[in-house]
């Protein structure tokens, strides 16, 4: 399968029926965002148009950057007049930004010439830099973890890769509050970071910073008691904070506990659950601090109805009936935020709130408010993929049809190797079950290199979420394949014009995290297929393929939000800890129901066939090149292939990221002796540029040991993972 890369050009969503009834009256942040965007433009001209503001004695910065960063004073100015004090904040701001850039001895004085002209008069003095940050007193942190909080702040302003930092007092204050801050993290509630001091070099123009630091102890937790009406024994409630029970004491970390031990309670039906966590640092006994837990549980609560408000055209029993079958279930924020989720991402709403009401008895009737997103929308895109060229799609989507919340989608997209048309329609809670509907009505003209096809078919699909990470499916499709210009002889096409029609299952288990950034965790997918004359195919077949993946990034999980966690490490170790290696393996085997012996290789049509070959299989060769050949060298494909990856990942700058991998793989003619023979392989590096639907990807794989007329290697230009 080849991959290439589009760019969305733009869309346009349609309204149908008016604006919505907004369900929450607030401005939303793109607009906010927007509005402040439009202000900052027009003091940005204001401040370079003024004649108001007149520099002199400038020299490190262009007078355009300097009335840029005055822009809100000089508008201020423009607006109010001038005055004394309005050219003092001038001056005063301007002394500040100097001494953000290292000009620590920079002096700035103002003059005001008329009624509406004031100049500042600059006496810049030298770019200070940062010699060396001496700790003294630092026990159990080490020196260059502690260097990289300091110069934190400096650093946010300048290219990593820039070893001479200015010196900014400010920045160095504000890094010795986050250094104690460390500490208290690491639980020295005692300890005390003195303001820093300073030695000037005049000759040098360098200043060394000097933090003394008292430690002091450090604290962890001690006993954990429960007191009140707790139902659960003391081990289950401890067992729901071991991993902060375990870690050097905080207060953030004891205010974390009453968050843990509730979600713990409302899980289980427990909605009026209340929680307070009382540490006592000054009876600590030899730094371990003990803690009470004062649980009120409350009752049992159970779901009753639903009520929706705020829909437009969007039919409330779409909503409803999402939630309908929690009535007289017991109370659980985990269920609700999956439906929440699931919601949501149909794209429906803009805004969608869920709030549990107590009604008669303990009973939680859910009151929904809802805004509707616009329904239609059309979009271009235009992309380029190494082995399809040029790409240019159009697309038009309504996600609401008819008001049922079901999507239509129609679809075409055209590039320099053929066009494709589709239609698709989605029914994500077919008959308001869990199961999801999909049909696709399909058109395809390509030109593969040794022949062209055209395709024209449906495809139906059933799918269920059995776990939240494993999905099952049953699809059927039916298809009627042409080869409409071949170069390739007949023998080795197999059948040039028939119908297939195959009943498939799928099987797909994702335990990944982020699957789209940077994944973290392993995926199996499986498919099996029957091609037979009983479902009206004129070819007969049985195809099935598997995929696992491992992706293992070197970076730790983050925390639980409200606990404490420091950045470790040196910039090597924090690099390193941004870096991920994946692995990857597939194999696929069709074999053909009707013919067996020397026939069975060209039995199967071509376009039915696997081919290898390509940016996400084995990328030293060209797209479909790996494998047989005619005499012409078009790629014939075959009955069974594998496909084995290791990629590792690391950051360069910023979201660009570098790769080096390895891949190996084969495809035999003939499904009669799969194996391992004949297996080809690549050695190479590529480029990877995040997004956040997937990354784009320039790679180049070498060929270690090519063959005759086989290529030294090739370059692929693709979008999303290589597997």
């Amino acid at each position: 399968m080849w991959r290439r890369v589009l760019l969305c050009l733009g869309s346009v969503a349609l309204g149908v029926e008016g604006l919505a009834q907004r369900a929450v009256d607030v401005v939303r942040p793109e607009e906010r965002q927007k509005t402040q965007q439009a202000i900052v433009k027009k003091e940005e001209k204001r401040a370079q148009q003024t004649s108001v503001i007149e520099f002199r004695g400038q020299q490190a910065f262009k007078e355009k950057e300097l009335r840029s960063q005055l822009k809100e004073e000089i508008t201020t100015v423009e607006e109010y007049g001038l005055s004394p004090a309005r050219a003092d904040d001038l001056a005063f701001f301007l002394e500040v930004f100097y001494r953000k850039h290292g000009y620590a001895k920079v002096n700035v004085h103002y003059v005001i010439e008329s009624q509406n002209r004031v100049r500042l008069d600059i006496t810049e003095g030298p770019l200070m830099t940062l010699s060396k940050v001496i700790f003294d007193g630092n026990i159990k942190e080490p020196t260059d973890k502690l260097f990289e909080y300091v110069v934190g702040p400096t650093r946010e302003r300048y290219s990593k890769l820039q070893k001479n930092l200015p010196f900014v007092a400010a920045d160095m204050e504000e890094g010795a509050n986050l250094v104690h801050r460390l500490y208290v993290a690491e639980g020295f509630l005692d300890s005390v970071v003195d303001p820093p001091r300073y030695v000037f070099h005049e000759q040098s123009n360098q200043v060394d910073v000097v933090i003394p630091i008292h430690e002091g102890r450090q604290y962890f937790f001690g006993i954990t008691s429960f007191s009140g009406r707790t139902i659960y024994d003391s081990e289950t409630l401890r067992g729901q904070m071991s991993d902060l029970l375990q870690q050097p004491y905080t207060d953030a970390r004891v205010a974390d506990i009453p968050r843990r031990i509730e979600a713990y309670y409302k899980a289980r039906g427990y909605y009026d659950v209340k929680v307070d966590a009382t540490a006592a640092p000054d009876e600590a006994v030899n730094g371990q601090v003990p803690v009470n837990v004062v649980i009120s549980a409350g009752p049992v609560y159970h779901f009753d109805g639903v009520t929706v408000n705020g829909l437009d055209r969007l039919h409330p029993s779409y909503v409803i009936k999402r939630f309908s079958r929690l009535e007289g279930k017991t109370y659980s924020p985990d269920v609700l935020d999956e439906r929440f989720r699931t919601l949501m991402k149909t794209g429906l709403f803009n805004i969608l709130q869920i709030k549990p009401v107590r009604v008669d008895g303990h009973l939680l009737r859910l009151d929904i408010s809802a805004e509707e997103a616009k329904s239609k929308e059309f979009g271009f895109s235009i992309g380029y993929g190494t082995y399809e060229g040029g790409i240019v799609g159009a697309q038009f989507r309504d996600r609401d049809l008819f008001g049922y919340g079901r999507p239509l989608t129609t679809s075409i997209e055209v590039s320099q190797r053929g066009y494709k048309g589709e239609i698709l329609y989605e029914d994500p809670f077919f008959l308001d079950t869990d199961f999801a509907f999909k049909a696709r009505l399909a058109a395809i003209r390509f030109d593969f290199d040794g022949y062209s096809k055209f395709d024209l078919g449906g495809r139906v699909e059933l799918t269920r979420k059995i776990t939240k990470q494993d999905e099952a499916g049953l699809i059927f499709s039916v298809r009627h394949v042409k080869i409409i210009d071949a170069d390739i002889k007949p023998k080795f096409l197999g059948d040039q014009n028939y119908f297939v029609n195959t009943l498939g299952f799928t099987n797909t288990l994702d335990m990944r995290e982020s699957p789209f950034v940077t994944p973290r965790g392993f995926l199996v997918n499986n498919t099996l297929d029957l091609a037979s004359s009983a479902f009206g195919s004129d070819i007969e077949f049985i195809r099935g393929t598997i995929r696992t993946g491992y992706y293992l990034p070197f970076g730790p999980k983050p925390l639980t939000p409200g606990v404490v966690e420091d950045k470790p490490g040196t910039p090597l170790q924090r690099w390193f800890q941004q870096s991920w290696i994946g692995f990857g393996a597939r194999a696929g085997i069709i074999h053909s129901l009707t013919v067996s012996g020397p026939e069975e290789a060209t039995a199967i049509p071509i376009d039915e066939r696997f081919f290898n070959g390509g940016s996400d299989t084995v990328r030293s060769f060209g797209e479909r090149d790996l494998g047989p050949h005619d005499h012409r060298d078009h790629p014939l494909g075959g009955e069974f292939f594998t496909v084995f990856n290791v990629e590792y990942t690391f950051p360069i700058f910023g979201e660009l990221q570098g790769a080096i991998f390895t891949d190996a793989g084969n495809l035999l003619p003939t499904s009669e002796e799969p194996g391992l023979d004949d297996m080809r392989y690549a050695i190479g590096a590529g480029l990877r540029y995040k997004l956040p639907v997937g990354p784009i990807r320039l790679d180049y794989g070498v060929n270690p040991d090519p063959h005759p007329q086989e290529d030294f290697g090739a370059f692929h230009f693709s979008f999303g993972f290589a597997f």
